[in-house]
């Protein structure tokens, strides 16, 4: 039945899924996304509610008696240029759905038009579109707007495109899917001068140099083996440009952690700070680290993710779902509801 329904939608699928495509929206400016998706659910006589300013909520009644289950797309689009000349290429210059989420959105009007249509389930179906999924942490808005308390859920489930696997396979494991996400901003300060005199500053440009080395020693001499830890300085500040000769007072580096642990994510915040502190003073220097916690690990729950692969395999086959995925150092704000709710995250492929 639900191939059966999916085919005769499947026109008007594609025509949402580019509309959304053709107009993208950045976190929390999502309003005529949210408008659209509220329309679409309202033909199907749904009652859809806004939450955590551009979010949407609504519930299906099946059967009396089951579960309260939640299923969450995301919404926003990513500030880049689509490089694409098909007729539904963004509208917007320097947006544009590069992430999938459009397809996401779609995905859950897809299954709001089964659930409702049909009402073959037991208990109650809250569909959650969310906002600001990139970077926003759109998911715990949510939940500080009340989300769990409007709408009580005894598990949710999230599903995300996945190109590095073959179309019409799904993934998943009972543990870690994507690692936590932590921000570092470390400022290194030394004496400024002039670089023909060098012997006279505390040069913080060679003080970041040894630092990003050192750094990465974190995780091979610190993390077990058997763990996973990925420390990443992506971006360095320091001086003029314009000024080839003068030798700054300070440097910033920033970057990344990702971690599935939070043991293992205790640990490299310490040896970040302790480490970059002892380099820092060797050369007559200091440097502060600025560790921020971002999003953490999206961590499955077993039963819940035992029960989604079960469902996974009844639609599209036992050979066609992984179910022991390797987990990605990638992050997703899906984790805050995991932290709260049991549920599980999944992968779709469409490599």
């Amino acid at each position: 039945m639900i191939q059966q329904l999916a085919a005769r939608h499947a026109a008007d699928t594609v025509a949402l899924r580019r509309h959304l495509h053709a107009h993208p929206e950045l976190s929390f400016a999502e309003t005529n996304t949210a408008a659209f998706v509220t329309q679409e659910l309202q033909k199907l006589g749904l009652r859809p509610a806004s939450i955590a300013k551009t979010g949407v909520v609504a519930l299906i009644e099946g059967q009396p008696g089951g579960p309260t289950i939640a299923l969450r797309a995301d919404m926003d689009a990513l500030p880049m240029t689509e490089h694409n000349e098909f007729g539904w290429k963004s509208a917007k210059a320097g947006l544009m759905h590069g992430c999938g989420h459009d397809g996401h959105t779609t995905m859950l009007v897809g299954a709001a038009r089964y659930l409702a249509e049909t009402r073959a389930f037991d208990g109650t179906a809250v569909l959650i579109f969310q906002p600001g999924e990139e970077g926003y942490a759109g998911a715990k808005a949510m939940i500080e707007d009340g989300l769990f308390e409007r709408f009580p859920i005894d598990a949710v489930y999230g599903m995300h495109n996945w190109p590095a696997m073959r179309p019409g396979t799904v993934g998943i494991n009972p543990g870690p899917m994507m690692a936590a996400s932590d921000r570092i901003t470390i400022t290194v300060n030394g004496r400024g001068g002039h670089g023909a005199h060098a012997y006279t500053t505390v040069d913080p440009v060679l003080v970041a140099a040894h630092l990003i080395t050192a750094v990465q020693s974190i995780v091979s001499r610190n993390v077990r083996p058997v763990e996973s830890a990925v420390i990443s300085l992506c971006a360095m500040q320091a001086g003029d440009m314009g000024a080839m000769s003068v030798i700054p007072d300070t440097a910033t580096l920033v970057g990344t952690v990702r971690t599935f642990s939070p043991t293992v994510q205790a640990l490299v915040e310490r040896r970040l700070s302790e480490l970059c502190g002892a380099v820092a003073m060797g050369f007559g220097a200091t440097a502060t680290v600025k560790y921020e916690r971002m999003y953490p690990a999206t961590i499955n729950s077993a039963t819940e993710a035992q029960f989604a692969g079960d469902v996974a395999q009844s639609l599209v086959g036992r050979e066609r779902v992984v179910r022991d995925l390797e987990p990605s150092m990638g992050s997703e704000d899906f984790s805050f509801m995991l932290k709260v709710k049991p549920g599980a995250y999944l992968r779709l492929g469409q490599g």
